[in-house]
């Protein structure tokens, strides 16, 4: 019986911390600029990687009045993270054919 009741618990726990993170996820999406906190749930990468890419300018991001907080705008950082698409292997190839049909050295074309 201890067993169960210990197993039931923590199975509580983790449905508690899911329930938080709904919550958080819900409240998130009511909002337009983000903090630190908020972007960093958001794109779940953590703070400190996310204050790397500010200092490096690579994250459109915004500073409070006075420069000490610093504020994203949500759907910049979502545009942000789809930035980088990988083209599929079907892109790919139907590139190179263009390519080679396009580009044909020597004789006539």
């Amino acid at each position: 019986i201890l067993l169960i009741l210990t197993l039931l618990k923590m199975n509580l726990e983790i449905i508690h911390g899911e329930l938080q993170e709904i919550k958080q996820l819900t409240l998130l999406s009511a909002k337009k600029a983000l903090t630190m906190s908020d972007a960093s749930l958001l794109t779940r990468l953590n703070k400190s990687h996310l204050y790397k890419l500010v200092c490096a300018k690579k994250i459109p991001y915004y500073k409070s009045q006075g420069g000490k907080l610093t504020y994203f705008e949500k759907a910049e950082l979502e545009a942000w993270q789809l930035m980088h698409r990988v083209s599929t292997t079907d892109e790919i190839e139907a590139k190179a054919q263009t390519y080679c049909i396009g580009n044909k050295k020597g004789g006539k074309k």
